[in-house]
């Protein structure tokens, strides 16, 4: 094609060919979802651009040898152009700017871009392939491959780096072909073949200019699938697909533009008759588009609602059903304004705080709370319970507070009688109006919520040892491991089993003794639990290392600590009613004498606790632990200590004697 001079007609195929191959290449570069799919494109270019100029160099020879060039470039010179080749050279040099300024020096820039982050990029990559190689993520095959994949990526882009060098060099060489052409064009004519300049002029510049159109439209489309592939980022789909689904996803801003253009069509000189069609097509996008979201949605819904029955028809989603919470919390729907914090309701915070207090005081960790509601209750009615069986129940009024007189009832309090719910004291419902008569005769007076957070902390501090799970023990001794490894791998496994630690911090949050000082805890299972593995006994070691936290917990600072005792007669037919049998210990005293004996104590720990005192029981430290176990379903709330727990430097008062 340089060498040979060509007939018009094979110059006519030619260049339709040009033209064939150069969309052909514009539309498989917006078909793929990826540049590697297309790798050959960069060797594909050159050749497409050596064609392109090898049809030029043949289109030159006939247009300066013969003064035609067939009928494709008269067709571009006389049909596209007008006839007028001042227009057809204008419209030739646009179409120069615009691909060497805008699109060939962007596809430029980016190339260089891509390449270069490309080869930076390289080693991370590596990296990560080996890293999911060892993990056992990936296998050696899907290794290999991934490094080839990085490696195609890599010279795909080195490639169309240099690529688009080609691009620009053939927009610099048209200009140079179409200035030739006229001007060599115009001294033959004039010279050799006697036309006069005016003839000359038109007849070469309206060739020249037909065939640099010719040219320069196939590379403008070559140019273009170019930029397409070095832009090529985060597609999930081919160029039109994603175009349309990520421009014409949001019907509102299609109504915002298509009132834009109607608009601007009544209070412009522009007319309606011109913005109307267009801003009913663009109405008419975004209603299509909202229908189509819409039945997406709804598709999408019945197909996850299928999923969920197809799942509860599977063996493995009974497993789900069986599951028991730990702690829950049930309330009737009238209660929804005090959990909603959209209605302003704080109780979600309020267990935060609860759960934070619980670990101060007993110094576990409280399992997360599952809260829901139950139709099936009164509206004002709520439920707690442990292990998914209900331990404790409760009802409040909205718009009331709970009024507890601190001692005598003052009759100008009224209201509705009720039991406060967490300690079982006699209180009143009161309004408003009333809430303020009774915070001034010193009522002590709170609202629903602050009733149900105290209730709900009292039943956990009752049911944490319930609560203290084996796994909740092993995440206590993990956390203790972080600062004191020593002690607990002394102890587990060492020494005891962590089934046995869970029992006897069980024992000590069943009497409500804070396990939080885990440390002195498990140092005095390390110095006994080589002797005993017994967790009753091992709990009594723990307790008088823990005394001086205990008399701390339940006396008042500053006062002595007031305890109720046996007389030595009653204390000496309990210890001889003692039975031992293997590892437990019971007393078996006769129905009528235990029967004086709880009376006795409950009378006693009444006077305490009417004066605002702790009821404390203390007996010989051999007998504590029975006594307790013998006490607990008549006085649960009795604190029994032994001598032994008693801090030296505590002083002991007398706070009464149980005689028979």
């Amino acid at each position: 094609m340089m060498v040979i001079p060509l007939p018009p007609v094979v110059l006519d195929v030619l260049l339709v060919i040009n033209l064939f191959v150069s969309m052909t290449v514009l539309m498989v570069a917006m078909n793929n979802t990826e540049p590697l799919q297309f790798s050959v494109f960069p060797s594909l270019l050159l050749i497409t651009t050596l064609y392109r100029l090898a049809l030029n160099v043949s289109s030159t020879r006939l247009i300066l040898s013969q003064g035609q060039a067939g009928e494709v470039i008269s067709t571009f010179g006389s049909f596209v152009i007008g006839n007028n080749p001042v227009v057809g050279f204008i419209i030739f040099l646009i179409l120069i700017v615009i691909q060497f300024v805008v699109i060939t020096k962007g596809t430029e820039r980016v190339a260089e871009v891509a390449a270069r982050f490309t080869l930076d990029a390289m080693p991370g990559k590596q990296i990560a392939i080996d890293a999911d190689l060892n993990a056992g993520l990936i296998t050696e095959a899907e290794a290999r491959q991934r490094r080839q994949a990085i490696e195609r990526e890599a010279d795909f882009y080195g490639a169309m780096d240099g690529a688009s060098k080609f691009v620009k060099g053939d927009a610099i060489a048209a200009i140079l072909i179409v200035g030739i052409n006229i001007v060599g064009g115009f001294i033959i004519g004039m010279v050799m073949q006697g036309d006069t300049w005016q003839d000359a002029l038109h007849k070469y510049t309206l060739l020249s200019v037909g065939d640099g159109l010719v040219s320069q439209m196939p590379a403008l489309l070559l140019s273009t699938a170019t930029g397409l592939m070095v832009t090529r980022a985060a597609l999930e789909a081919n160029l039109g697909s994603d175009v349309v689904r990520q421009v014409f996803s949001y019907p509102r801003t299609l109504f915002i533009v298509a009132g834009a253009i109607a608009l601007l069509g009544l209070f412009t000189p522009i007319g309606i008759l011109r913005t109307a069609p267009i801003a009913g097509l663009a109405a008419y996008a975004g209603w299509r588009v909202r229908n189509a979201a819409a039945k997406a949605q709804n598709i999408e819904m019945e197909q996850e609602i299928r999923t969920k029955k197809e799942e509860t028809k599977k063996t493995e989603s009974v497993f789900s059903l069986i599951q028991v919470e730990p702690v829950e919390f049930e309330f009737g729907y009238g209660l929804i304004p005090i959990v909603d914090s959209k209605q302003g309701g704080d109780f979600l915070e309020r267990i935060v705080m609860i759960r934070r207090q619980l670990a101060l005081e007993l110094g576990m960790v409280i399992p997360t709370i599952r809260i829901r509601d139950n139709i099936q209750r009164k509206p004002t009615e709520y439920a707690m319970k442990i292990r998914g069986v209900e331990v404790a129940t409760g009802e409040v009024m909205l718009g009331h507070w709970l009024a507890m007189s601190p001692g005598p009832e003052d009759p100008s309090v009224t209201g509705i009688p009720t039991t406060e719910p967490a300690f079982g004291l006699p209180a009143l419902w009161v309004t408003g109006d009333m809430k303020l008569r009774a915070e001034a005769v010193g009522y002590t007076v709170v609202d629903p919520p602050s009733v149900i957070a105290t209730h709900l902390t009292e039943v956990l501090k009752r049911h944490a040892h319930e609560l203290l799970s084996r796994q909740d023990t092993k995440a206590l001794l993990d956390h203790l491991r972080e600062t004191a490894p020593a002690v607990v791998e002394e102890v587990v496994p060492g020494t005891l089993s962590i089934g046995q630690v869970q029992r006897v911090l069980a024992n000590l949050l069943q009497e409500k003794i804070s396990i939080r000082d885990l440390v002195t805890i498990l140092e005095t299972l390390g110095d006994y639990g080589k002797q005993t593995k017994d967790p009753d006994l091992l709990t009594e070691y723990v307790r008088q290392a823990l005394s001086r936290q205990i008399c701390h917990q339940f006396r008042v600072p500053g006062q002595p600590l007031l305890v109720i005792t046996f007389a030595p007669a009653v204390e000496e037919k309990i210890q001889g009613s003692l039975v031992q049998h293997e590892n437990n210990m019971f007393i078996s005293l006769d129905p009528s004498t235990s029967q004086q004996v709880f009376r006795r104590l409950r009378e006693e720990s009444s006077r305490l606790a009417a004066a605002g005192k702790t009821p404390i029981l203390l007996t010989h430290p051999k007998l504590r632990l029975a006594v307790r176990r013998w006490l607990v379903r008549s006085l649960p709330d009795l604190v029994v200590l032994s001598y032994n727990e008693v801090d030296p430097s505590v002083d002991i008062e007398s706070g009464g004697v149980v005689n028979l």
